[in-house]
């Protein structure tokens, strides 16, 4: 019953480290390596069925059941080959590189195959792979030691491969070759030694260490796929499609952070700045809300070249807010007087006009940002009614 014991500690640890790719379920993070992770996840299986087909054997040998230790022992060759071609597909489609190469990986795994199902049919009739002799003992023959020498030189050669690509390889895919270099020769060396002891498992311990050795990588690039998925939805979350400025979950993110710096007392210098754009209701109503669009945008950008070293929010259809710190902060009257010179000019011209109000945080006063942002607000709405009444 040892024999056995390696392979159901082999299938518990696959079943344990896997688990999740046993799941029949989309991986929508990772939609250009869908068909790599589908071809990975039934080489997994093939694995799995593997282990259980070598567990059996051991338990029927040591039983001294010679024909379901025969089934099996055709069974084991069969799913031996199997999971060899499925892991050239995956591995394959794990790496994404197609050529003259990598299609002769793909045929030598069916060449395999195909090799294996017709000895063991022969093996029926002539033991050319296998037997059990009279009084129960296993022997082995060529056919057996064609098909290990035959899978030896397949990963053998992909690990080379791998690692040649390795090479010449941009850093950000280098790991994925690798780590089929590294699992290819130890397969290799183990299948080597299962060539040297028939009646150890050391092939299905070669198939433990290499399948853990890509579950690693594996599971490793899909958490770095699932970041930069998620980086770049926040990114999209993050930025106004109309005006291509901070959207408002930006501005509720930094707005909390810049709290939790009043809270610590980290924060020295703070401006905000809150805008409206004036007459957009006036635009929608005669014009249509595509000319409103342009006139949002129209306004946006008269704010973000002056304040030009400042985050600009929108936080409403017309409100922008804007945050000043560093060289803003310091030059805010400068830039506000100038930004208010601008806008009455502009409605001297008819054009896009912007009311806006200043104020800033006060240390030791100010417990939140919400308290001069209200400040702020109050003085735009002061500068709203000021450029009205002149009209």
């Amino acid at each position: 019953m040892y024999y056995a014991s390696i392979g159901v500690i082999a299938l518990l640890l696959h079943l344990i480290i896997n688990a999740d790719y046993f799941k029949w379920h989309d991986r929508a993070a990772l939609e250009h390596m869908r068909v790599a992770y589908k071809r990975y996840r039934l080489f997994l299986s093939s694995i799995a069925l593997f282990y259980i087909a070598d567990i059996l054997w051991g338990a029927f040998y040591a039983k001294g059941l010679i024909l379901v230790a025969y089934a099996d022992t055709v069974m084991f060759f069969l799913m031996m080959v199997t999971s060899v071609l499925l892991w050239v597909r995956a591995i394959v489609a794990y790496l994404g590189r197609r050529g003259p190469l990598t299609t002769a990986f793909i045929t030598a795994g069916w060449m395999i195959f195909i090799f294996e199902v017709i000895a063991l049919v022969i093996n029926i009739f002539i033991p050319i792979a296998f037997e059990f002799d009279s009084e129960g003992v296993y022997h082995t023959y060529a056919g057996r030691m064609i098909t290990l020498i035959l899978q030896l030189v397949l990963y053998f050669a992909t690990s080379i491969y791998a690692f040649i690509v390795a090479v010449t390889s941009e850093s950000s895919v280098r790991k994925h070759h690798r780590t089929v270099a590294y699992s290819g020769i130890i397969m290799a060396i183990f299948i080597a030694l299962q060539c040297l002891f028939p009646l150890m498992p050391f092939y299905t311990i070669g198939c433990m260490f290499a399948t853990a050795i890509i579950h690693t990588f594996v599971s490793n690039d899909e958490k770095f796929e699932q970041r930069k998925v998620l980086g770049e939805t926040k990114q999209i979350a993050y930025r106004d499609a109309l005006t291509g400025v901070k959207s408002i979950h930006a501005y509720v993110e930094v707005r909390e952070k810049i709290d939790r710096r009043i809270s610590a007392g980290t924060i020295e210098e703070l401006g905000i700045i809150v805008f409206d754009l004036n007459g957009l209701k006036h635009v929608n109503d005669t014009l249509g809300h595509e000319a409103g669009d342009k006139y949002i945008t129209a306004g946006c950008m008269l704010i973000c070249r002056k304040f030009t070293h400042s985050p600009v929010f929108r936080i409403g259809g017309d409100e922008f807010v804007a945050i000043l710190e560093g060289e803003d902060y310091k030059n805010r009257e400068e830039l506000k007087a100038s930004f208010d010179r601008q806008m009455d000019i502009n409605k001297q011209k008819g054009v896009v006009t912007v009311s806006s109000g200043l104020d800033i945080y006060v240390k030791g006063e100010d417990n939140d940002f919400n308290t001069i942002f209200e400040r702020a607000d109050k003085k735009m709405y002061e500068r709203k009614k000021l450029m009205k009444a002149s009209l």
